[in-house]
């Protein structure tokens, strides 16, 4: 996800600087015990409000701040002040997410309205096949995802078109996500324009480009792996098409909206800015402006109307019940339930962080590091774990970059070594915990329930961290810090 990229400024200051073990004041740090309250706490309170009551996670996530604030305050004496510090921290680190969720709820509802994604949808059900298309999904979010730098822009824009040629293609829609979601995450992760990447970069003290390039064998294998899947998914998946049946959702968009080559406007407008350089949220506001200018002067909707899509969503009428569905959209009101998520989610990981429960259980995994191997296998296990606790990927980069410096100091090994762990395990696994913000997002965006719905066919999510870890084991292209000085010197 690209949040902060401008011309000469990589990544904006979050003004958030989390503290590491050492900073705790003794007697107030938890112990690993009651570290592990909160922890073991969010697990049986998920597992029972939402997989046995069929709770939403707000609920669950909120009695386990709930507990977690009380052992912070009557347990291990941290004031009101210092947790609602804590949660403001996190929440500034979240803010630009959020905002980014709103608007991009808007920018699909207004592309929606303007043609733009049913001309898409209309093009690509004409030169894609059922058998090609999970693999040229993921390749094609995968370079526009590394052009822009923005996984976000990327899922909730061409993510949502592409659904709906899966869905003509007779695609199910959960392989569809996986093979959008793989490539978004692939190419955000290896371009010098996404926020994540040059964070990664930033806390660990890696030149952003000798970041890059000891993230790319790990990168091209695991995606070069879930590419190959998607193409034997694809021989299989598809099935018959019932007859006419292309051709009946092809005449139901053209029959509703003008497709003419005015329709991908909004989409020029976007992209274009986007490789100019321009952060993701001015740019994506702007994609709404220019939906919303589309919807009036090509599709002759009324002024008014058309903002009040940009607010309410959309529900056409194309004479086609499963292209209805397609295209129904909730505007930027339908964005509540995920942004009460992600808000519930970012909350937890503030107390969480306020009360030195992310940097005990992060201290504790360095006790179990016995070579440059296992270190990095316990980077990639403190990335995960922070990522589930704190609900995002910031985080899941910044406490571990932080807290684990020291510790590839100690076994001579550049600081590259460490930026790649905690992005290749942080960045891309966010979205298989349904409370997270990146999954919140991804499934929200994608029309699902929650992100488990799609998650076994998020390949490369899956694959990244277990690239790393064979790599990890093999002690396969590790660089020492004499040798990455030399390089730099050359």
């Amino acid at each position: 996800m690209r949040e902060g990229h401008t011309r000469g400024t990589r990544m904006p200051s979050l003004n958030v600087d989390p503290r590491r073990y050492e900073e705790f004041d003794p007697e107030r740090r938890p112990s690993l015990r009651w570290a592990l309250v909160p922890v073991l706490a969010l697990v049986v309170f998920l597992g029972v409000g939402s997989g046995y009551l069929g709770l939403s996670p707000h609920a669950p996530l909120l009695w386990t701040i709930v507990l977690t604030g009380l052992v912070g305050y009557a347990v291990l004496g941290f004031s009101w002040e210092e947790l609602y510090e804590g949660v403001a921290s996190s929440l500034l680190m979240g803010l630009q997410a959020i905002l980014i969720i709103f608007v991009v709820y808007a920018v699909i509802s207004t592309w929606i309205a303007a043609g733009t994604i049913p001309a898409i949808m209309y093009y690509g059900l004409g030169l894609l096949t059922p058998e090609v298309f999970l693999p040229i999904t993921a390749l094609f979010a995968g370079v526009v995802a590394f052009a822009i730098g923005s996984s976000w822009t990327t899922v909730g824009t061409l993510g949502v078109a592409f659904i709906g040629i899966g869905h003509g293609l007779g695609i199910p829609s959960a392989m569809t996500a996986g093979a959008i979601v793989s490539g978004a995450y692939a190419g955000d992760k290896q371009s010098p324009l996404s926020d994540t990447t040059n964070l990664a970069a930033a806390v660990t003290n890696t030149d952003l480009y000798d970041h890059i390039e000891r993230m790319r064998v790990g990168t091209a294998v695991a995606f070069g792996l879930a590419v190959v899947a998607y193409a034997v998914l694809g021989l299989r998946a598809g099935g018959a098409i019932p007859a006419g049946q292309l051709e009946a959702i092809r005449g139901a968009l053209a029959s509703t909206y003008d497709l003419s080559v005015l329709a991908f406007l909004p989409l020029v407008v976007t992209f274009a800015l986007a490789l100019r350089g321009y952060p993701a949220l001015p740019t994506l506001v702007a994609g709404v402006f220019a939906g919303v200018l589309t919807t009036v002067g090509l599709q002759g909707v009324g002024f008014v109307d058309a903002w009040g899509v940009f607010l309410s969503g959309t529900a056409p009428e194309t004479g086609m019940e499963l292209v209805n569905g397609l295209l129904v959209s909730g505007g930027l009101s339908g964005s509540a339930w995920t942004i009460t998520v992600v808000v519930l989610a970012l909350t937890l990981g503030g107390v969480l962080e306020a009360t030195g429960v992310l940097a005990v259980l992060a201290h504790h995994l360095t006790k179990l590091v016995w070579s440059a191997g296992s270190l990095v296998v316990g980077t990639e296990a403190a990335a995960i774990t922070v990522n589930a606790l704190s609900a995002q990927q910031y985080m899941s980069i910044v406490v571990p970059g932080m807290t684990l410096r020291n510790a590839y100091d100690d076994f001579e090994l550049d600081s590259s070594n460490l930026s790649r762990a905690i992005e290749a395990a942080g960045t891309p696994t966010g979205v298989f915990f349904p409370w997270h913000a990146g999954a919140v997002f991804m499934a929200g965006a994608l029309n699902f329930e929650t992100s488990w719905a799609f998650a076994p066919y998020y390949f490369f999510g899956m694959l990244s961290p277990l690239v790393l870890l064979a790599m990890a084991v093999v002690g396969y292209d590790f660089v020492p810090k004499t040798d990455a000085a030399t390089t730099s010197a050359d």
